[in-house]
């Protein structure tokens, strides 16, 4: 009876065995089909009509509503490939399409940009670490301010150059890590203040090693709050969910500043609006 026992106990650790392979087979099936469905996806889109959202929501009344709301007040959507970074993606592009037609506003976020680096090596990170995607992030930078507020028939060549740098992973992947280490520096540098809004028992410093400055981790209200604050930027959220009503709640970041991006959010993801 013993042997028996003992059989039997062999074989139910072997089925086991096979129902944790057969699990971690299909997590990583699960993971290769949603690396190649984000991958078929450009970093960023072409404009499209707001209207196009209605087709993907045909049969669903609930947010139905809520694009016919949001095609009151907007006229087109860039999406952004659904990868993690779509908010640093999205903003970064937005905020460097707009200041092609804003001098001003360029030279503000110049000296904001070209500084960044000293604050972030002040706070203790590695030069060596920061410089190259400093450097990328800048180059980008320099030549949107080379082509800002020229001639009115540069524009749209000015537009398709960012667009390809944009769509180019190591151009556009860069300037990514680099908005999250600006994020980072600035929960740092106040982290009294946003240490109010990390749940459990993270410091501030944890936080942002884990969900700031690795990339394809999502953004939440945190991450927008630190990045419009560190640079001056207003950003406009319109969030399109399932909630009462057949609005789209609009939030402002930080509260009060005039919008100069408009992003749309629906769970887990960001694309940009344009009035």
């Amino acid at each position: 009876m013993a042997e028996d026992a003992s059989s039997s106990s062999g074989c139910t650790g072997k089925l086991a065995d096979n129902s944790i392979n057969q699990d971690e087979l299909i997590m990583k099936q699960q993971r290769e089909i949603e690396k190649e469905i984000s991958e078929s996806i450009p970093l960023v889109g072409e404009l499209e009509d707001i209207t196009s959202l209605e087709k993907e929501y045909f049969e669903d009344p609930v947010y139905l509503l809520k694009v016919k709301d949001l095609t009151s007040k907007y006229k087109h959507i860039r999406r952004t490939r659904p990868d993690g970074n779509c908010f640093f993606r999205a903003f970064s592009y937005a905020y460097l399409e707009n200041l092609l037609t804003d001098k001003t506003e360029y030279e503000k976020f110049y000296e904001i940009a070209k500084n960044s680096k000293d604050i972030l090596v002040a706070l203790g990170f590695s030069q060596f670490t920061v410089e190259d995607f400093y450097e990328t992030f800048m180059e980008v930078v320099q030549r949107v301010g080379e082509q800002a507020a020229g001639a009115e028939g540069a524009l749209p060549a000015a537009r398709a150059e960012l667009h390809d740098r944009f769509n180019k992973q190591g151009y556009s992947d860069y300037i990514v890590v680099y908005l999250r280490l600006v994020t980072s520096g600035q929960l740092q540098t106040q982290h009294d203040f946003y240490q109010n809004f990390i749940e459990g028992p993270r410091t501030v410093t944890e936080f942002c090693r884990q969900e700031v400055e690795p990339m394809y981790k999502e953004s939440d209200h945190i991450h927008i709050i630190a990045l419009s604050n560190a640079l001056n930027v207003g950003v406009r959220v319109k969030y399109m969910d399932r909630g009462e009503g057949s609005q789209v709640i609009a939030h402002d970041f930080p509260e009060g500043a005039k919008p100069l991006v408009h992003l749309l959010y629906r769970p887990g993801h960001y694309d940009i609006l344009y009035g």
